[in-house]
């Protein structure tokens, strides 16, 4: 096999329609579609997207992985390190080298950080986050790492909960709810549906698109979410969802006035729940609530998903609706072989160690503390009861 790096997507040939198909298999975060519309709307001025490829060496240069990477411009000083980054940012859930089933993705793996690791000019470091920390591909990367002379740190992301339906219908899944969530979200639905103001639109394809999205970030705006960083980046995967058919828009009206908006992408068998907001105005309806019951309704009854995946954050109300949780971890690869790098390296296990020490210290602290109140420290007044009044001098 041969190493190849490409600076754009279009740059890659047909052929790797074929890894996207394999990364796609397990989320939309890994498609063709996501990553054009990530470099179209989410880089930054100066990025250099690097797509790491190892191809055969025959007549189609048949792709065998594929690892999307990019370098963030920042001034040259030597406390900045020359990184080499997933092509992720605050908007991905989950990120992965694109893999060609059909290989030791072991073997391969290994080739390719050691063809990376050898580049020249070498990176000081090279950081690939967030990743299902139970991908077998994950400690693979980890030990392909240290096996090219990096020092290795993974580290926590976020949790992301998510539900396994196995076949159930929506109402089969209402009752594995907690009763309290349960009874609460029925009676929410009884009181919106009651009121006779509410009604829900379920976008699923480019027919009336443009108002769908027009309603969702108005709603966006009216709520407690901050602004986007990028702000034609979620119009624009919204827009790319609904061309491939895996777009879920729900729309809640209030008086025919958009009141709750959720962005919710079906693929292969997962509904992923993207983006959520509503209006505080009518907070008191609960339309987000509703509007989450009438989104999952579709998706278990029409779409017939094999699982609900509410993506990255610990958030409490997620608890509610999934019944599992999986951890997203980074790898951050340090390179003992530059200045920089060592430098970083210090500066990680220094810092490091300094944190855990300061937490020993810390739970030391208020275990004396605990201990203190518990049994009780003479006051010295009481003291002075006991020394016949003298509360200064004495041997």
């Amino acid at each position: 096999m041969r190493l190849r790096i490409y600076t754009s997507l279009d740059d890659l040939s047909r052929a790797y329609d074929s890894l996207y198909a394999a990364g796609v298999g397990s989320s939309f975060f890994h498609s063709r579609p996501w990553f054009e519309n990530f470099v179209r709307y989410a880089l930054d001025p100066g990025d250099e997207i690097r797509i790491y490829c190892l191809e055969k060496e025959d007549a189609a240069a048949t792709p065998v992985v594929a690892l999307m990477t990019r370098r963030q411009q920042s001034p040259a000083t030597w406390l900045n390190l020359r990184t080499l980054s997933s092509l992720s940012n605050y908007y991905t859930t989950r990120f992965e080298p694109l893999l060609d089933p059909v290989f030791d993705y072991k073997g391969t793996l290994r080739e390719l950080v050691r063809a990376i690791c050898e580049e020249r000019p070498r990176w000081d470091a090279i950081d690939l986050h967030p990743m299902d920390l139970e991908a077998p591909f994950f400690s693979e990367l980890v030990s392909a790492f240290e096996k090219a002379g990096m020092l290795v740190q993974t580290y926590f992301c976020s949790g992301n909960w998510y539900y396994p339906v196995n076949g159930q219908s929506y109402k089969e899944y209402l009752e594995t709810l907690r009763s309290s969530v349960r009874n609460i979200a029925k009676s929410k639905n009884r009181k919106i549906e009651r009121s006779g103001r509410v009604r829900v639109e379920i976008v699923t394809s480019c027919d009336g698109l443009d108002s769908a999205i027009s309603d969702y970030e108005k709603v966006y705006s009216s709520s407690w979410k901050v602004p986007e960083p990028y702000t034609l980046f979620v119009p624009g995967l919204i827009r790319r969802c609904a061309q491939a058919g895996w777009l879920r828009l729900g729309v809640a009206y209030v008086d025919n006035e958009p009141s709750a908006a959720q962005f919710w992408v079906v693929h292969k068998g997962m509904a992923s729940i993207y983006k959520i907001a509503y209006d505080r105005r009518f907070s008191d309806l609960s339309v987000g609530t509703y509007l989450t019951m009438r989104l999952m309704e579709h998706v278990i009854d029409v779409d017939r998903v094999q699982e609900i995946d509410y993506l990255s954050g610990d958030d409490s109300y997620k608890k509610d609706w999934m019944s599992h949780r999986r951890e997203l971890w980074g790898i951050l690869a340090l390179n003992p072989r530059t200045v920089r790098g060592a430098l970083g390296i210090a500066r990680h296990v220094c810092g490091r160690s300094l944190k855990r020490a300061g937490n020993t210290l810390l739970r030391s602290t208020r275990r004396i503390a605990a201990a203190i109140r518990t049994r009780g420290m003479p006051t010295v007044q009481n003291s002075a009861k006991h020394t016949g009044g003298r509360e200064k001098g004495g041997t």
